[in-house]
């Protein structure tokens, strides 16, 4: 019995550690912090300790996701970027003036390089990263080549034992990154279990919560596709991707059927009588979003996923229910039920897919790395942009530690490299997330080094704050803040036992740097997004008509589909990551100075609108392989508001102008009489959802005149 327990113990434990990805990353961080750290604390070699310590800190935040080959590549490359760095730091120190020009020159080529790919990126944040960890520890007292081989050791000794770890669980990476796509889509699916019943107010705000949320979703199966596509370069044998891919391919079915909208349901929530029905789809949502969860967890255990036996009887229920109402508006809810059964069914089946040896191609960038730099060599390109202005913010910073012999005062660095961000809302909310964090972490983390005196208890300390800083990084910046500052404390304190005296000059140095930070997006370049919402509606709408053209070609000739459905998945890829980029700028708008903050009802209502568009167009997207098309009236009109969606495009970009009468008002019209005609039946349906899909198309042409350059 007691075996029993301690199994039972042991596999909950276990079931436990793999939850969780992000505390699986501090505690690897904090193990090899610890068998770092621990033997030169206890031999009072505490700079020692501290040096190899920020190294393994550096690399850490350099990860990124990769294949254990690419990874390899990866830790190579790290570390000769992280000798370069640290090298040319401690020799060139003694001398400002080219110290100074190489770091802000550095720093610039740093940030192209790491637009080349996701892994560049990492590498070359962390090595600028190192770089003012090289100068915060920099002592002329010992020789130069002392910090930079410390720094590099503690960086190439984690990058090991990571490496190790990868090895032994080759795919966890990808587990990992598929169970957020489902976690995403589980939010989703929660949030739009509140339209159930709900008014059409209600609907609004709901509606605008989905667009953020399917932001999330869109950016995590973006995410899934780019490790997928970097696994598929290292694997010998790409049928072992296969069941990756169908996984990935479940979660992009779930999404658009999620995504999809059939019809307007307050019209059925005003009634009382269907109150208890609406409930029931709210209730499958919620069950389905709970399936989603399960499959997350399945993905990072490795337990067998049981699909909930709740979500069949209620889909049963729901059919039983529905044929009770009248036929007129039986129709508003039986393809919403069908869609939703067919992803019961999916999920049902996730531990017996269908057998197949094709593998479905994803796209994937094919510029050259020459051709990537060239690409952002360019004044108006984004990362150029943010690459001068982060050298902007350090040369200031320089300037002033320069020219005021302040101690220390490489912190203005480190706070203008973590606060400064592309965009002025990610710098904004970094702004008051650092200062807030920093000052909250030096006041706590001096009063603590006072109440710990000794050097083993400063280590525990530091260890202590490091877990908890990769345990938050990624969901609670602020948090994470707070403990990085007090681990940097506690290690400077280490090697200098500064007290309470570095309380206010540390503060200031925050301040400095997070100001500059915002400064600079504020007045360098910045790119307002009342300047962008009309390129970014017009290349949504483009988007949608493209979705919308690939899924008519499936209906008009069922013979024009591929193998692999490539076409069409890229379609709707690019229609959802145009929808994002809109709903982004609305969101950071809301945040701009109030004198930027122009159409901002306008981008409110057009994000709205143009979600709702796409998730008309996922309903008939979901459906494309059972529907038939029998009334001429729906390809001519199908054909018309395609014609509109692209013409008012090309109109608001003002790409073309035209003269020509695109409004869809006539054809609503008449759409609307034909689907009076007919008795309740799958053809109204069809036609019922197209007319939703030119309805919003013709509100979107309307609210488009307002923000037309």
């Amino acid at each position: 019995m007691l075996q029993f327990k301690n199994t039972a113990w042991y596999l909950n434990l276990k079931t436990e550690f793999w939850r969780h990805p992000n505390r699986l990353t501090a505690l690897k961080v904090v193990t090899a912090m610890f068998a770092l750290v621990l033997p030169f604390i206890v031999t009072n070699h505490a700079y020692i300790a501290v040096t190899l310590a920020l190294g393994v800190v550096a690399a850490a935040l350099s990860e990124t996701d990769d294949h254990p080959r690419g990874r390899l590549k990866a830790l190579i490359t790290t570390i000769i970027s992280f000798a370069i760095t640290t090298c040319s730091v401690t020799l060139l120190k003694p001398f400002p003036l080219i110290f100074g020009f190489g770091f802000i020159a550095s720093t610039i080529v740093f940030v192209i390089i790491g637009g080349i790919s996701e892994r560049y990126r990492g590498i070359s944040y962390g090595a600028i990263l190192i770089g003012i960890y090289a100068m915060l520890g920099y002592d002329n007292d010992l020789d130069w080549y002392v910090q930079p081989f410390l720094l590099c050791s503690g960086a190439l000794f984690y990058g090991l034992i990571s490496l190790f770890l990868l090895y032994r669980k080759p795919w966890r990476l990808l587990d990992e990154q598929l169970s957020m796509g489902f976690i995403a889509l589980s939010k989703y699916l929660e949030e739009k279990s509140k339209l159930f019943p709900s008014s059409t107010n209600e609907q609004v705000d709901i509606g605008n919560k989905l667009a953020l949320l399917n932001v999330e979703v869109v950016n995590a199966l973006e995410k899934c596709k780019e490790v997928i596509n970097i696994y598929s370069h290292e694997v010998d044998d790409q049928k072992d991707l296969l069941p990756y891919l169908q996984r990935f391919m479940l979660l992009q079915s779930l999404h658009e059927r999620a995504a999809s909208s059939h019809e307007k349901y307050e019209r059925l929530g005003n009634k009382i009588e269907y109150k208890e029905l609406l409930e029931g789809f709210s209730e499958l949502l919620h069950q389905l979003s709970h399936a989603a969860e399960l499959v997350a967890e399945n993905m990072l255990t490795g337990q067998e996923y049981n699909h909930p036996v709740s979500i069949g009887w209620i889909v049963n229920a729901l059919e039983f229910e529905i044929e009770k109402i009248p036929e007129k508006d039986q129709q508003l809810l039986i393809l919403l039920l069908h869609n939703l059964s067919r992803s019961h069914v999916s999920l049902k089946n996730l531990n017996t897919p269908e057998r197949s040896t094709s593998i479905p191609r994803l796209g994937q960038d094919k510029r050259t790395v020459k051709e990537r730099i060239k690409d952002q060599l360019r004044f108006s390109h984004p990362r150029m942009r943010y690459a001068i202005r982060l050298s902007f913010c350090f040369t200031i910073g320089f300037l002033l530690n320069y020219f005021l012999e302040l101690e220390k005062g490489e912190w203005i660095y480190m706070t203008s490299l973590f606060v400064s961000q592309p965009t002025y809302r990610e710098t904004r909310q970094r702004l008051f997330q650092r200062i807030l964090g920093t000052i909250s972490g030096v006041v706590i983390g001096v009063s603590i080094i006072q109440l710990l005196p000794t050097d083993l208890g400063q280590m525990l300390l530091m260890l202590s704050c490091a877990f908890f800083f990769f345990l938050y990084l990624r969901n609670k910046y602020s948090y994470a803040v707070v403990f990085i500052t007090i681990y940097v404390l506690s290690a400077n304190n280490l090697t200098s036992s500064a007290g309470m005296e570095i309380l206010i000059p540390r503060t200031i140095d925050t301040v400095i740097g997070a100001l500059l930070s915002f400064l600079a997006v504020r007045f360098l370049w910045p790119n307002w997004q009342y300047k962008r919402v009309p390129k970014l509606l017009a290349d949504a709408l483009d988007k949608n008509a493209n979705y919308f053209h690939t899924i008519l070609n499936e209906l008009n000739d069922k013979n024009t589909k591929s193998d692999d459905d490539y076409d069409y998945r890229l379609a709707r890829r690019l229609a959802h990551k145009a929808d994002n980029e809109l709903t982004l700028a609305w969101r950071s708008m809301r945040v701009e100075p109030h004198k930027k903050r122009k159409v901002m009802d306008q981008a409110f209502t057009l994000t709205y609108l143009n979600h709702a568009l796409l998730s008309y167009v996922s309903a008939l997207g979901a459906q494309r392989d059972i529907l038939h098309i029998k009334q001429n009236i729906f390809h001519d009109t199908a054909q018309h508001i395609e014609n509109t969606l692209v013409e008012t495009s090309h109109l608001i970009s003002n790409n073309s102008r035209s003269n020509a009468d695109i409004s869809l008002k006539p054809l609503l019209v008449t759409l609307k009489d034909k689907i009076n005609e007919l008795d309740v039946s799958e053809e109204r349906q069809q036609l019922r959802l197209l007319y939703n899909i030119g309805a919003v198309s013709n509100k979107i042409m309307n609210e488009a005149s307002a923000v037309k350059r």
